[in-house]
C-alpha cells in the first residue's frame, strides 16, 4: 500500500465502484459521512434540545431563588405576624389621635383650655373649611391669642402634648407695647379620619 495506489483509487472512484475503493478512501468517506451526520444532528436536533435545556436551567435558577425567598418568609412567619400585630396596634393608636366629627368641639375646648392654662388671652379661635383627601380630612383653625413669650411657648408645648393631632403653622408674632406682651396669629390644622377612605 503506497500513496500512489491510494491516489489512483481516488481518481477512479465513482458511484459504481465505491465498494472496491482502497480501505483508506473508504475510511475517509466513512469519517466524512459520520462528521456530516454529527453536524446535521447537532444543527437540527441537538441545538434545539440544548436551547430547551438552557431555558430549563435558567427557569430552575429562578425557581430556586423563589423557593429560597419563600422558605425565608416561612421561617420568619411568626416574626412577620408579630410585626403585623404591632403595626395594626400603631395604626389603631394613630387613628385614635384623629378626632371624629363629634370630637372636634371637645378638641377646640382642649386647645382653649391649654391656652388659658398657659396664661394667654384668646381673641378668637375659628374653624375653616374642611379639606378632604383620600384617608383623612384636614380641618384648618385660625387662632388669635395675646400674652407673654413664655406663656406662648407653654401653649405650643401643651398643644403638642394633646391626645389628638394638632399641627401649628404660619405664626405671625407682633409685639404689643413695651411690657413684653405679644399678639400672635397661628394657622393650626387638625385632622379627622375619613371613613370613606377606609371603605375604599
Amino acid at each position: 500500500m503506497n500513496f500512489q495506489e491510494i491516489l489512483d483509487s481516488a481518481k477512479n472512484l465513482n458511484g459504481d465502484n465505491i465498494g472496491t475503493a482502497h480501505i483508506v478512501i473508504k475510511a475517509f468517506i466513512y469519517i466524512l459521512v459520520l462528521l456530516a451526520v454529527l453536524f446535521l444532528g447537532h444543527r437540527f436536533q441537538l441545538a434545539d434540545e440544548l436551547l430547551k435545556l438552557e431555558k430549563i436551567e435558567s427557569k430552575e435558577l429562578d425557581l430556586k431563588k423563589s423557593f429560597e425567598a419563600k422558605a425565608f418568609k416561612a421561617a420568619n412567619l411568626e416574626t412577620y405576624k408579630q410585626q403585623l400585630a404591632e403595626m395594626e396596634e400603631s395604626y389603631g393608636a394613630l387613628l385614635r389621635q384623629l378626632p371624629s366629627d363629634t370630637e372636634v368641639p371637645g378638641l377646640l375646648e382642649d386647645i382653649t383650655h391649654t391656652g388659658l392654662g398657659s396664661g394667654l388671652d384668646f381673641k378668637s379661635i375659628a374653624l375653616g373649611s374642611e379639606l378632604p383627601s383620600e384617608f383623612y380630612t384636614e380641618l384648618p383653625l385660625t387662632i388669635s391669642i395675646n400674652g407673654g413669650y413664655h406663656s406662648f411657648a407653654n401653649f405650643v408645648s401643651g398643644v403638642s402634648a394633646l391626645p389628638r393631632i394638632v399641627t401649628l403653622h404660619d405664626f405671625t408674632v407682633v409685639p404689643k407695647g413695651s411690657g413684653g406682651e405679644l399678639d400672635v396669629n397661628i394657622k393650626a390644622k387638625t385632622y379627622r379620619y375619613n371613613e370613606k377612605g377606609e371603605e375604599g
